[in-house]
């Protein structure tokens, strides 16, 4: 599902994948070797606060400077192509599954639109949308068809295309973070599952949940990396600089030991905890899409902090994995450029490029 999709016919054109963050812009590039895939190219380049803030685009030029910035620095191999597959913030989109009678395809248009008026808070007029209909074994009612909408306002898709075409580049396809990270974490095994992937960012931490590697659910809240560097700064009084030097060095510290380290950041990590417990129980008495999660999986830079997975592991009382973002690549024996830790801040960016990749996927 993408919000801008043009049919690209000619094979000899790449696309890459461009991830726009509020802290960050992450770029990726893949090809199709014929026995294996490789990561051809990739990059990232850390934003100044204020450039971007909650998914709103506040100092355009310089986001358009940094976007040509990273493309340049990006490698081994130089990213020439101009196409690319750009996020859009999740923060500005609304995701619902909508159920309606059964009826021809001259209606279902303006059924849908009659419901996405009445399931999302802005008008019509506001925002861009789309949806696919999903097959009528993994949710919902039956005898009804079932439909997945998405729909972002028009001020980020706008904002968006306006700095891609002014950094010389053509957009032909943007989409949702959690649809490009469902792509990249996600594999054929998981198509029975229904799975709630927790992105820890640094400004804010995304939750995802799929059944049948279809996105049904999400949301986010602004606990993140940052708020964990935070209270390490005010419980140690040290400076922010110093505080994110001790929590990538020692993560959460020592839950066994309850230490100092770990005294300062149990706040925000049971609040985290309590957070996603919240978001399962929405999904399955709420929404009802599904009556359990078959599996948790962690992606993003706060996936990695040392002591992060065993917590909330022993929090939740359940099994919780690091996501693979190299589970669809066919990586043939050679290892890709990004290690795995360091991908799972690519998640995003390679979920893109994956659509990039497959361009015959998009029409």
């Amino acid at each position: 599902m993408s919000f801008l999709n043009k049919k690209i016919f000619n094979s000899s054109f790449n696309v890459f994948g461009l991830d726009l963050s509020d802290l960050s812009i992450k770029v990726i590039m893949i090809e199709d070797e014929g026995s294996s895939e490789r990561v051809a190219s990739f990059g990232s380049i850390n934003l100044s606060n204020g450039a971007i803030v909650d998914g709103e685009i506040q100092q355009k030029d310089q986001i358009v400077a940094a976007i040509k910035k990273v493309i340049i620095s990006a490698g081994p191999k130089k990213i020439k192509t101009k196409k690319v597959i750009c996020s859009l913030p999740e923060t500005k989109a609304f995701l619902r599954i909508i159920s309606i009678p059964q009826m021809n395809d001259d209606e279902l248009g303006e059924a849908i639109k009659w419901e996405m008026e009445a399931n999302i808070p802005l008008p019509l007029d506001q925002v861009y949308y789309d949806w696919q209909v999903i097959p009528q074994d993994l949710i919902l009612e039956k005898n009804k068809i079932n439909i997945l909408v998405v729909a972002i306002a028009k001020t980020a898709v706008d904002q968006t295309i306006e700095v891609l075409e002014l950094a010389g580049l053509e957009p032909v396809g943007l989409e949702i973070e959690s649809i490009a990270q469902a792509r990249s974490l996600l594999s054929d095994k998981n198509e029975k599952e229904t799975i709630l992937i927790v992105d820890i960012g640094d400004r804010r931490t995304s939750f995802s949940i799929t059944k049948g590697g279809v996105p049904c659910f999400t949301s986010s809240i602004p606990l993140c990396g940052q708020s964990i560097t935070d209270v390490i700064s005010k419980a140690m009084n040290v400076s922010f600089e110093e505080a994110e030097k001790i929590k990538i060095s020692y993560g959460i510290g020592d839950d066994f030991k309850n230490d100092a380290l770990f005294k300062a950041t149990a706040p925000v990590l049971e609040n985290l905890a309590q957070e996603i417990e919240r978001s399962i129980d929405f999904y399955v008495t709420g929404l009802k899409y599904s009556e359990g999660i078959d599996r948790i999986m962690i992606c993003g830079g706060g996936a990695n902090m040392k002591g992060m997975l065993p917590f909330l592991s022993k929090k939740l009382g359940r099994e919780i994995q690091l996501g693979n973002s190299w589970i669809n690549m066919d990586i043939g024996k050679d290892l890709p450029l990004i290690e795995k830790k360091q991908s799972l801040q690519f998640s995003t960016a390679i979920g893109l490029a994956l659509k990039g990749l497959h361009y015959e996927d998009i029409s």
